[in-house]
């Protein structure tokens, strides 16, 4: 027996979620842990960012498909990723960690 038609999401939201889960939840994943890395010591920060990132993407992942528009879960993951990537850029300026 077919589901509903009223529960399914067209193919472009299904394409948006599918995206933001997998390349968004990753950017900000990644972009969290690179940014935290500036401010506590780095390299505790990446030898735990292997599992913690996993995670994080994972649970970023599942996120993006528990709601109802993908294109506004690419928002949100893209300006997250925007703010840890000006937080990265502070970081380097301030803190940097190659001198």
């Amino acid at each position: 027996m077919p589901a509903n038609k009223k529960y399914l999401s067209s193919n472009w939201q299904r394409f948006a979620k599918i995206t933001a889960g997998i390349i968004g939840g990753y950017l900000v994943s990644i972009s969290s842990h690179i940014a935290l890395a500036y401010v506590i010591n780095h390299t505790a920060i990446i030898i735990t960012a292997t599992f913690t990132g996993f995670i994080l993407w994972v649970v970023l992942m599942i996120v993006a498909f528990l709601a109802k528009n993908g294109w506004k879960i690419w928002a949100i993951y893209l300006l997250i990723t925007l703010v840890f990537s000006f937080l990265i850029y502070i970081g380097k300026i301030y803190n940097p960690i190659i001198t």
